[in-house]
């Protein structure tokens, strides 16, 4: 059985385990059903998210001219801070950005690979932290639009890390941390903007992958290179799928890629 479509990150369904779907224009696999079995991923072309042309993708699943143009990928999505829909201010597309940025937004903190903390928006959880191979993550401030939570994070940032080790991540080299405990060491350093969004009484929530083997040692596919890549899935965590050879694949990193999956 082989499916062809254009990668964009896998949908996820919060259950015990993570349910993954990678889903293609007229077609979607549940990717938890290929658990144990031996997969063909051979890349086709490109098609950029924003244009759909076949052009070589830059960042983001768009191509370059894409990647500068559009609304979905200004500066203020990887950095939450530089956000100015509250204040009126167009970067790109004053509309669509005002939808995007003037919502609630959630500061969190997760653990990965260790204890970070992060931005999302709220209709975005538990989606984020599964999307980051997180098996333990908290609320800690809940803002009404993305500014207030760029501010926060970038002042926790000095406190917690802010990046996953993904390598650690996918190695399963975890440790579990009270993250009850690591709220309440982080409320004083919370902007005075934002202090009245603390949440103070909520619980961790945990999440389980299907993993059935961990890799000692991954490597990560590059499939524009190889074009072609043969393997069996043993797991998929975070937005990687896992094989038996320790080799790893990015999912949301190949986002724009055509590729043909077949199911050998």
């Amino acid at each position: 059985m082989t499916y062809q479509g254009v990668l964009r990150k896998m949908e996820t369904e919060f259950s015990n385990p993570i349910q993954y779907y990678l889903v293609f224009d007229n077609d979607f696999i549940n990717m938890n059903q290929l658990l144990n079995k031996h997969l063909k991923i051979e890349f086709i072309k490109f098609q950029c998210l924003n244009c759909g042309l076949d052009k070589p993708i830059y960042r983001q699943g768009f191509d370059k001219q894409c990647f500068f143009d559009t609304a979905r990928a200004g500066d203020w999505i990887m950095r939450p801070e530089l956000s100015t829909a509250h204040l009126g201010k167009e970067d790109r597309d004053l509309e669509y950005e005002k939808k995007a940025q003037l919502q609630p937004h959630i500061v969190y903190l997760a653990n990965s690979s260790n204890v970070k903390v992060g931005v999302t928006r709220k209709s975005q959880v538990p989606t984020r932290w599964i999307d980051q191979g997180a098996h333990e993550a908290i609320e800690i401030v809940e803002v009404p639009n993305r500014y207030l939570a760029g501010i926060t994070e970038v002042a926790l940032k000095d406190h917690v890390a802010d990046k996953t080790n993904w390598r650690k991540m996918l190695k399963n080299d975890i440790e579990d941390e009270n993250l009850i405990e690591w709220r309440a060491r982080l409320k004083s350093f919370i902007p005075d903007e934002a202090k009245d969004y603390f949440i103070e009484n909520n619980s961790e929530t945990n999440l389980e992958f299907p993993v059935h083997k961990y890799p000692e040692k991954p490597k990560s596919l590059n499939i524009q290179k190889t074009h072609v890549y043969q393997g069996t899935l043993v797991g998929i965590k975070g937005q990687y799928l896992i094989f038996e050879d320790e080799t790893v694949f990015n999912v949301r990193a190949n986002e724009g890629l055509v590729v043909d999956i077949s199911v050998l």
